[in-house]
């Protein structure tokens, strides 16, 4: 999938006028259609199934908030196939709408920030399920999952159930990590892909619940492992491609500590400081193929680096400083590549310069509880994105896999901050 760029002088940019706001949209009968016509040949190569429970205590056209975690870009065709003929509106990240606002607006979709407080987003929802009498499609974790396991959620969800009033669904899929993994490059692998809907509570039951025990019903339904559920239910995955770009998540070596030098490529992960070599076997397990294994599952490497990140933190020695590639969003004309700068992270936050000294940005550790950073975002590099309702700036680092770890720290970050405060 692309995004449309175009290359233009960053006071430029920052001059254009910024979309005014609009009320969401409808969507269109007929475009429904169509996508699920559609995504029939995506999920029937992937052989897709779900099963619902207390389905019946919705209506058939009752509005509800439809939470979904977010694997992959299968998700959404996913979502079609169960919710179909059910309307809903689907909120999804600002940059979606470059290059095509108008259709995205005809499909019911609701722009934001991720990961920026963005006050507007509550009301847009409220009026497509309470203007609009249409349901709203959501991802919680706003990002997708580096490691398979659920990334963090947003704090008091349960303050957003209580002021919406409407039926809760919650969908988790199974399988479609396993498929597409981010940081394996869009190679699909053979995996069948099923889901679970369920009604998870109704407007009655959110009015006798409290605000942290819906928050706890929601951190029970977003705890998983991907991995593990490979490796329980027994799901072989083959491709000889299965370890490519699993560089990008285990970043650093357990055996020699060396950062950056790991590299995923074909079935086996090395490191090229130390030579450690491990497989990632056909079950998802890792397995070292020249010494003693201390991590088989891919989640506790990961969870070790994280670990890693908050020692460098607490010990005052974190840091990152890189060359990058800056492009900008101010409307949903297109990314403007304004030219290169460099990105720095460090305990006090982020700050961004660049543009010949005409860029300048800094953005606090409390800002955001995690981060948008993707791999090979719109076929282009990895990216880190920050900034605010006004402007957004995707860096793309020149070299090193640094985007996992510093969404890391600003995960740890920020919990670090909070706790201060």
């Amino acid at each position: 999938m692309k995004i449309k760029t175009k290359h233009l002088p960053y006071e430029q940019v920052m001059a254009r006028p910024r979309p005014k706001h609009r009320n969401p949209r409808k969507p269109i009968w007929l475009l429904q259609i169509l996508i699920r016509l559609l995504v029939f040949t995506d999920l029937w190569p992937v052989r897709f199934s779900y099963t619902t429970e207390n389905m019946d205590k919705i209506g058939r056209k009752e509005p509800c908030l439809i939470l979904m975690n977010h694997s992959s870009f299968i998700d959404l065709k996913i979502a079609s196939r169960i919710f179909f003929p059910r309307r809903y509106g689907i909120v999804c990240t600002s940059d979606g709408f470059v290059g095509k606002g108008l259709l995205m607006r005809l499909l019911g979709c609701i722009p934001t920030q991720k990961f920026v407080t963005d006050l507007s987003l509550i009301r847009n929802i409220e009026y497509m399920l309470k203007k609009n009498k249409t349901s709203v499609l959501m991802f919680p974790e706003a990002s997708y999952s580096f490691d398979g396991t659920a990334t963090a959620l947003p704090r008091k969800m349960g303050i957003l159930l209580k002021k919406l009033g409407v039926p809760v669904v919650v969908v988790t899929t199974q399988g479609a990590f396993a498929r597409d993994p981010l940081y394996n490059g869009l190679q699909n692998r053979k995996v069948k892909v099923s889901a679970n809907v369920r009604c998870l509570v109704t407007a009655e039951e959110i009015k006798n619940l409290s605000v942290a025990q819906l928050d706890a019903m929601l951190d029970e339904v977003f705890s998983f492992d991907n991995f593990r559920w490979q490796q329980e239910n027994n799901v072989i995955i083959s491709e000889p491609f299965r370890a490519d770009g699993l560089n990008r998540i285990l970043y650093k070596c357990p055996h020699c500590n060396a950062e950056g030098k790991t590299e995923g490529k074909g079935t086996t992960l090395v490191c090229h400081n130390c030579g450690a070599e491990y497989e990632l076997t056909e079950t998802g397990l890792l397995r070292a193929l020249n010494g003693e294994t201390i991590f088989d599952h891919v989640p506790d490497w990961y969870a070790w680096q994280r670990q890693q990140v908050r020692n460098e933190l607490e010990d005052g020695i974190y840091a990152l400083d890189r060359e990058v590639d800056i492009g900008v969003l101010v409307d949903y004309k297109a990314i403007y590549m304004v030219g290169s700068g460099r990105l720095t992270h460090t305990p006090e936050g982020f700050t961004l310069t660049g543009c010949d000294g005409k860029l300048e940005y800094a953005q606090g550790p409390l800002s955001c509880y995690s981060l948008y950073a993707d791999y090979y975002w719109y076929s282009i590099a990895d990216v880190i994105c920050i900034g605010n309702n006004d402007v957004l700036y995707y860096c793309f680092p020149n070299g090193g896999d640094v985007v996992a770890k510093t969404r890391l720290a600003t995960e740890e970050l920020y919990k670090m901050k909070k706790i201060r405060k």
